[in-house]
């Protein structure tokens, strides 16, 4: 079993690896609060030998979007041909949302956002937590009272100039007595609505890197709206009506890992053109 200081490194560099590039800074356009964390989430419809259909959306926490005006910042690196940080104002901000029942948590489809890169001459180059990724209802079932190291991936608000730096914060997740998986340590303002992962033990060496799901608005002991449901939700309320689902070419999968080497991704998507 490796140094828990080595798990630990080997689980954010798999994090940053096939999740670096799937979060968005967001918050009130001209107004300095509700700061959230949105992330790229593709819904796997069908797959077949080398391809997927995909529904593609951004989810976040839906109480960090009720209000009008909404400003995205572009991170450079997420733009083919890269360019510098600039801000995306949306109108009607809280209406482009689709609210999923009493989860705490909103989706976006991500047609729009693709068809303002094409306007201006770009186009997005994303990660995304995908079917692989999102947990299922036994990763969810696995995890009980017992506190487990956990990493969240997410936008805070730079204490001096306001920088919404990506940052990954370490603490961890427990189910509580009220049935629901928490978020034991703080949240740092502007993190609410950020993806949460943990690493599952394979033994050999090895671990399954799972996005929990996502950590919801509080001061303390913040609840996690779990994939298991997003998922479900996501399908029953019809939030990509009226969008076309994307074909996706996969790539070969990678090899295993040697042991005692930290694993790559399980495989990188090659999207076609939007």
């Amino acid at each position: 079993m490796p140094e828990p200081s080595v798990r630990h490194d080997a689980i954010i560099d798999a994090i940053m690896a096939n999740a670096g590039r799937s979060t968005l800074p967001f918050q009130q356009a001209h107004a300095d609060r509700w700061h959230g964390t949105a992330f790229w989430f593709n819904d796997l419809l069908d797959s077949a030998p080398g391809s997927e259909v995909i529904s593609q959306y951004l989810v976040t926490a839906a109480g960090t979007t009720r209000y009008d005006l909404g400003e995205l910042t572009l991170r450079p690196e997420l733009c083919e041909p890269g360019m510098s940080a600039e801000k995306l104002l949306m109108t009607d901000f809280a209406e482009g949302w689709t609210v999923l029942g009493d989860l705490g948590v909103a989706v976006m489809p991500t047609a729009g956002l693709h068809a303002h890169g094409r306007r201006k001459g770009w186009s997005w180059a994303t990660d995304e937590i995908t079917d692989g990724l999102a947990a299922r209802h036994e990763d969810i079932a696995g995890i009980g009272s017992e506190p487990r190291p956990a990493y969240l991936l997410g936008h805070d608000v730079g204490e001096q100039d306001g920088a919404r730096l990506q940052a990954v914060v370490v603490g961890r997740v427990a189910r509580d007595a009220d049935g629901y998986v928490h978020w034991d340590s703080t949240v740092p303002e502007g993190c609410a609505g950020a993806p949460v992962f943990v690493g599952e033990e394979l033994g050999d060496d090895r671990f399954r890197l799972v996005c929990v799901g996502l950590v919801l608005p509080g001061a303390q002991r913040n609840r996690i709206a779990t994939f298991d449901r997003i998922r479900t939700a996501i399908r029953e309320s019809g939030a990509g009506r009226g969008t076309e689902p994307v074909t996706s070419l996969l790539a070969e999968p990678e090899p295993e890992p040697e042991a005692g080497k930290r694993p790559g991704r399980w495989w990188r998507r090659k999207p076609r053109a939007h």
